[in-house]
């Protein structure tokens, strides 16, 4: 089933109209807002590369699960 939605928020201008399995295999600074340095300290610390690396790192799904068990409250 195709999927659209808009990115534009969410990568960088290059990366806007790229698939969904593109921006997966993106470099992690295609992401709005994670620079070239971000991207090389995420790598230096968990070898993260790409948009996939991150999203599938145990840490980050972590982090992540707890926030939303929380409901996102701060």
């Amino acid at each position: 089933m195709p999927v659209t939605a808009d990115f534009t928020k969410l990568v960088d201008k290059a990366y806007q109209d790229k698939s969904l399995t593109e921006l997966v295999d993106a470099p992690v600074a295609a992401l709005a807002g994670v620079s070239d340095g971000d991207a090389k300290l995420l790598k230096d610390a968990f070898n993260i590369t790409t948009v996939g690396d991150l999203g599938r790192n145990p840490y980050f799904r972590t982090a992540s699960a707890l926030v939303a068990l929380t409901g996102g409250a701060k």
